[in-house]
């Protein structure tokens, strides 16, 4: 899997590795039950610090993409499909568009909630 991070860009190292692991998912180069690098591997053959891999790693732990087992690392969870891992790269995306229209965080769950409701 390739991981590529741009230090220029705005977006939190860490959460440019999870997009990568999100990426890998959806196009199913990284499938359920595969193991991912160990953060210290991870990070020093990125040139960041482990926590910074361990945040994106906990991201993707609260998406529900990947387990954190100690002593074994993270691995891809059975419920990780390729449309689940495009489903949340687009709600992240929505979320960073309504932020960049200025919506709060309400506004934007009120159009949730009324999509829903349909």
């Amino acid at each position: 899997m390739l991981f590529r991070l741009d230090p220029t860009s705005t977006v939190p190292l860490g959460d440019q590795i999870a997009a990568s692991v999100r990426r890998a998912v959806a196009d199913a180069t990284v499938t359920p039950g595969e193991r991912l690098p160990a953060a210290r591997v991870l990070a020093e053959s990125l040139g960041v610090n482990v926590h910074t891999v361990l945040r994106g790693y906990q991201r993707l732990r609260e998406e529900g993409l990947i387990e954190l087992r100690r002593g074994r690392g993270a691995v891809v969870t059975a419920g990780a499909s390729p449309r689940r891992a495009q489903l949340l790269e687009r709600v992240r995306e929505a979320v960073a568009d309504a932020r960049e229209l200025g919506m709060t965080e309400e506004e934007l769950l009120t159009l949730v909630r009324a999509e829903l409701s349909t």
